[in-house]
């Protein structure tokens, strides 16, 4: 088995692995599959579970494409790769929670290959996984960070963690909003230094997603809410459609390769509002969500 097949047997397996979790989690829906092939080459599987007990919406994708040039978005960085043709193969997912004191959250792990008359010209890892609360507790807040602190050990440590997590906080940056999307976590792209090494790191943030995000289900997906916070939480999912449809490289590359639009815009919430001009009650618990949108040691 090649290395490319590898990362492709992996990721097929994750996203199996994080469907029977999340089912089991929620309760009381299971995920509705839609194969799919894209005509320029390769296609996927994009799983969604709507109307369960703990999740509005959950969206689990795998995708394994290629094609035989690069969009503008990915050689405005990488101009030597104007002209090659290419294959990635990735898991992406969106969990948008009845619950607003339980985050939303995103994670994806991916890899690339940029090829030339048939010879491997250029591969990278890249992934992470974010947290988008509406209603912060600094137990999650910190278990989340300890989590990917934690995973990060055998390949730097501290430093490695202080590194993705520094990027994590500027590419989640809504510039127009002078905010984070939240309050973090992990971020990576381009990684391309030992092939095992860095497919071992993706595998940890991985398989590491769900220690992070269980623990935080179990929490507060029975906490009492009323109609105040349901509509700041549809209110803060503004932001959250804003960022993807903005700012998101990973939806700019699938919308500009001729990707699946259903599977790419997935990850948007089943429903939201905005509001012109507002603000929230000084002092209110909505009001302090404003103090976790800005980088800082959460550890």
């Amino acid at each position: 088995m090649n290395d490319f097949d590898r990362v492709r047997e992996y990721l097929s397996g994750l996203q199996d692995r994080l469907c029977a979790a999340i089912e089991q989690a929620d309760g009381g829906a299971r995920f509705a599959e839609d194969l799919w092939q894209r005509p320029e080459g390769g296609g996927g599987r994009t799983r969604i579970l709507r109307g369960g007990n703990v999740f509005e919406q959950a969206g689990i994708g795998f995708s394994d494409v290629s094609g035989t040039t690069l969009p503008p978005s990915a050689t405005a960085a990488r101009p030597e790769l104007a002209g090659a043709s290419w294959r990635a193969v990735g898991v992406s997912l969106v969990f948008h929670p009845h619950n607003p004191y339980l985050p939303t959250t995103h994670a994806n792990v991916r890899h690339f290959r940029a090829m030339r008359d048939g010879e491997t010209v250029a591969w990278w890892f890249g992934g992470g996984f974010d947290l988008t609360p509406f209603y912060p507790f600094d137990e999650d807040v910190r278990h989340w960070h300890r989590t990917a602190r934690d995973l990060c050990e055998p390949f730097g440590g501290d430093e490695r963690y202080r590194a993705h997590k520094r990027w994590c906080d500027e590419y989640f940056f809504l510039k127009h909003r002078n905010e984070t999307r939240g309050v973090g976590g992990l971020f990576f792209d381009d990684l391309h230094g030992d092939f095992e090494r860095d497919f071992a790191y993706q595998r940890a943030v991985g398989d590491g997603f769900l220690d992070a995000y269980l623990p935080l289900i179990e929490r507060r997906k029975d906490m009492p809410y009323g109609e105040r916070e349901r509509q700041f939480q549809l209110y803060r999912r503004g932001r959250y459609v804003e960022f993807n449809l903005v700012f998101d490289r990973g939806t700019l590359f699938g919308l500009q390769s001729g990707g699946r639009t259903e599977s790419i815009l997935m990850s948007l919430p089943p429903l939201v509002r905005w509001e012109y001009g507002f603000q929230p009650e000084p002092g209110s618990d909505e009001a302090r969500l404003a103090e976790y949108l800005a980088p800082r040691d959460w550890l």
